[in-house]
């Protein structure tokens, strides 16, 4: 049976080394608390470094025997590796770049081999736990390379991966050295989850400009694989916070007053005193300066709420060893000690100041006593926070104030969402939260929690994996139809069988590589060879059959003894014959539209234009992948208003828009060649839509072949024109014996 591998940064327990033994304790941090419940309910390992360092085997093995009780696995780190992977590329580098504070983020080359190698070590303790066929679930933005690493030595293995944190846009990300990298590392992955919408546009982008991949809604085609990319935002164990919520606020006051004594004056005091509360790790992208400043302008611009109001601001410990979160620190407590003492009475503090993490339940405390939660992060992956905060509210006490820029803001739409970076609107919206009736705070509480406990972590978790097993359903579906090495011969032998066989190949992406400009494709010799040797062999007639125009393929092949169809079918030259075109059109249509593929042009930086006889082509494989595609959108739209009422439609191929008479393509091309050349076998292999029109009109006992597997009528396809080499060597090999 298969199994799930789960692979993250931390373990969701820490091993803690005391004076003689090793306690366990849970770690902190929104990925391993949302996740161990779905650990502990499915048969799973957990791979991860158990927050110990140490080189003594002894404790080392200790640690393992630990672990296994926990279900999880151990990587062990140096000093050294935690500080140039960790502290360094992940947390120094990656961290700042991808919350957009590039003025942050550290290019270290010694950060990056670090990251390398601990990438090439947990991608090594997984390989040396997976079984055939197991399911690995690959975790954030510490590990981004080890889909790659896994796929590449277990391509047997079925691989997810979620990035808990934003993706940036292209135009930050760019500025990565290691961009190419990172981003081969995860399309290592069969799917890819991320939070929210923006960051899988943002990843989906940076793949097809740096990578120059096809990509179909969320399908990125990378020769012989299929990459999905889907939206998942992750959901807390909603049940674990409401149950511990009632459990807490049904006890005796006496006895809550006892178990926190130094929470007990502020939050369990019967005043009409309101309590807001702010909770984060001191990090920067977390906006806590901001925050303070907002409510210092609260307290200035609505002062009848001077002394009926205290911020509970909670600050859990951060990097205290790195300069940014030390001067955060003391910005922070500077602006707490100017706050209070400006404000504060003998008998009130306007901010309750804590700088340490807290107990579960005390943390259950707060949130429950709390009237407002004030979540203003400048950039946040999700901020699951947020949803804790409403999963305790079963009186629907308190009002949620959340930051826009924070992922858990396109679910949380009832919430007061605000501005981080405008202070004015976070004042304004902490007076809005203080006004809200008590039906308001009911009906806006119900909507969000109800949603947060259908799609809590273990719906989050099997979305994911269900996405990834229909993703594995695809694949294999895939795999069925590819030219493999079984069906090659297979094919191979029912060609040697036939008495007469027509061969159709595409040129540009099927038997040559594309290239920036179109010029620039000329036939290597080894393509010659192979055509050379096809067209040689007896019964076997050969015919290139392209949208390329007719002067460009007259002068790489007019002196071979192929059988040549150029432009679609315009002109076609049969073999030791001369070109012939098909018969007279008007083109004078061409002077209207021609101004309009001008002015395209002229607004995108490397398209051109190519006359063809028959036809009007606007190249855009040079330009910005996303510009070219929003421009031949608009150039579609545009022509198609003025080829009304005209014998003429648009053809759509490989990065270029095609004008063209109706009527002239490679279908209608190949059907009226084999009206004069019979054949038992017919064999046709394309790569674009120009080909859908030949693969459609030949019979249906024809070998069709899709260079690329997406939406095509071909019966197979082959990874790329190396392939379609391979394959075309392997049919003459066994054709000459």
């Amino acid at each position: 049976m298969e199994r799930l591998i789960i692979a993250s940064n931390r373990l969701p327990v820490n091993i803690i080394q005391n004076e003689k033994t090793l306690e366990v304790l849970p770690s902190a941090g929104g990925l391993t608390t949302g996740l161990r419940s779905y650990h502990k309910q499915n048969d799973s390992v957990w791979i991860g470094w158990p927050g110990i360092i140490s080189d003594s085997k002894i404790i080392q093995q200790k640690v393992v025997q630990k672990l296994e009780a926990e279900h999880c696995s151990a990587v062990f780190l140096t000093e050294e590796l935690v500080a140039n992977y960790y502290d360094g590329f992940s947390n120094a580098t990656l961290w700042p770049l991808f919350h957009y504070f590039t003025q942050y983020a550290v290019f270290e080359e010694k950060y990056w081999e670090a990251y390398k190698q601990v990438n090439q070590l947990f991608a090594e303790a997984i390989i040396s736990q997976a079984k055939q066929d197991d399911t690995v679930w690959v975790h954030d933005y510490q590990l981004l390379l080890v889909p790659q690493i896994l796929k590449e030595a277990r391509p047997d293995l079925h691989i997810g991966f979620f990035l808990h944190i934003p993706f940036p846009s292209y135009e930050v990300f760019r500025v990565l050295p290691w961009r190419d990298e990172i981003i081969s590392g995860m399309l290592g992955a069969d799917l890819l989850g991320f939070h929210t919408y923006d960051y899988a546009r943002h990843f989906i982008s940076s793949v097809r400009r740096l990578k120059g991949y096809e990509v179909e809604f969320n399908k990125i085609r990378f020769e012989s694989r299929r990459i999905f990319v889907d939206v998942f935002p992750m959901g807390i164990d909603f049940q674990l916070f409401h149950d511990k919520s009632y459990e807490i606020q049904t006890k005796p006051i006496q006895q809550r007053s006892k178990e926190h004594r130094d929470l007990d004056k502020y939050l369990l005091a019967t005043t009409e005193r309101k309590l807001m509360l702010s909770i984060d790790r001191l990090d920067y992208t977390k906006g806590i300066p901001n925050r303070l400043r907002a409510f210092k302008l609260f307290l200035e611009k609505y002062p009848q709420y001077l002394e009926k109001i205290s911020l509970v601001l909670l600050t859990v410990p951060s990097r205290t060893d790195v300069e940014q979160y030390q001067n955060l620190r003391s910005e922070v407590e500077k602006l707490v000690g100017s706050i209070n003492g400006k404000f504060a009475t003998m008998q009130w503090s306007p901010i309750i100041y804590f700088y340490r993490s807290v107990p579960f339940d005390q943390l259950i405390e707060l949130y429950t006593s709390s009237d407002v939660a004030l979540l203003t992060p400048l950039r946040d992956g999700m901020n699951l926070v947020a949803k804790e905060y409403l999963a305790t509210q079963i009186n629907h006490k308190g009002v949620l104030i959340l930051s826009e820029m924070a992922g858990a803001s396109k679910e949380l739409g009832e919430a007061i969402l605000v501005n981080p970076n405008n202070i004015h609107n976070v004042a304004d919206a902490i007076y809005k939260a203080l006004n809200f009736s008590e039906n308001e705070k009911k009906q806006m509480n119900e909507n969000m929690r109800n949603r947060l406990q259908r799609y809590d972590v273990f719906a989050w978790a099997n979305d994911f994996m269900a996405s990834l097993y229909k993703t594995r359903k695809r694949l294999s579906e895939y795999q069925i139809r590819k030219v493999s090495p079984t069906v090659s011969t297979s094919l191979t032998t029912r060609l040697k069988e036939a008495q007469k066989r027509v061969l159709f190949f595409d040129y540009d992406g099927t038997l040559q590589k594309f290239f920036d400009a179109p010029h620039d494709a000329t036939p290597d010799e080894n393509l010659y060879k192979i055509l050379d040797a096809l067209s040689a062999i007896p019964n076997t007639t050969l015919v290139l059959i392209s949208g390329r125009d007719k002067e460009t393929f007259n002068k790489w092949f007019g002196h071979k003894p192929y059988n040549l169809i150029a432009e679609h079918g315009a002109w076609r030259k049969l073999q030791n014959e001369s070109w012939v075109a098909k018969e007279t059109e008007n083109v004078e249509w061409k002077e209207t539209i021609r101004p309009v593929l001008e002015s395209y042009v002229d607004r995108t930086p490397g398209s051109l234009i190519e006359e063809k006889t028959f036809s009007l082509v606007w190249h855009y494989r040079k330009t910005d992948i996303e510009l070219g595609i929003l421009r031949a959108l608009e150039l579609k739209e545009d022509v198609s208003g003025l080829i009304i009422n005209h014998n003429l439609e648009i053809l759509e191929g490989s990065k270029v828009v095609e004008i063209k008479t109706i009527g002239i393509n490679k279908g209608a091309a190949a059907k009226q060649f084999l009206s004069k050349h019979n054949a038992d076998v017919i064999l046709a292999i394309g790569d674009d839509w120009t080909d859908e029109f030949l693969f459609k009109e030949l019979p249906q006992d024809a070998i069709t072949i899709k260079v690329g597997a997406d939406n095509t009528i071909a019966r197979y396809y082959i990874d790329n024109y190396i392939e379609v080499r391979k394959f075309l060597q392997t049919i003459i090999q066994t054709l000459q014996t």
